[in-house]
């Protein structure tokens, strides 16, 4: 009877331990879903009146347009645009940097623009920031995505 009422117990503390996710693992979790929300994206061909052709412009869903102007918490890789140093304009990549949008390896939706609030350094590893979303179906010379007042998170 003692060996069944230990087994049951040590079965359910198991269950419990298991099912319980560390904050920072939900965090991480939900801030790389970031990319995913953000990917629901069309692209419509507009010819440009400056440029002499016609253009990919992004076509937005409900379900992107919904956190224009929200802050959001996002997991990427840090792609810098001025050297390696603390720096506080640079893009953000949901993949690491060999294989981000300006290698070929991805798509306009999976990179965005970065504006931080304080210098961040650079890092080979996924960083999670937190910032104000903008979305641009407009301007050809800018990336669709731009994350303003960033602050990192955590490494």
């Amino acid at each position: 009877m003692t060996k069944i009422f230990f087994l049951g117990g040590f079965l359910i503390l198991g269950n419990v331990l298991l099912g319980q996710t560390d904050a920072s693992e939900e965090r991480e979790l939900q801030a790389a879903q970031m990319w995913y929300k953000l990917s629901k994206i069309t692209f419509k061909k507009v010819y440009d009146e400056f440029q002499g052709f016609k253009v990919d412009v992004p076509v937005f869903s409900e379900g992107v347009k919904q956190w224009d102007g929200q802050e959001i918490e996002i997991r990427g890789y840090i792609v810098p645009s001025q050297g390696y140093e603390g720096q506080t304009e640079f893009f953000l990549s949901a993949y690491p940097y060999n294989m981000c949008f300006f290698c070929g390896g991805a798509g306009p939706e999976t990179i965005m623009e970065v504006y931080t609030k304080e210098e961040i350094d650079y890092t080979a590893e996924a960083v999670i920031v937190k910032g104000v979303l903008r979305l641009n179906d407009t301007d050809i010379n800018r990336l669709i995505y731009a994350l303003e007042d960033v602050e990192l998170v955590e490494f």
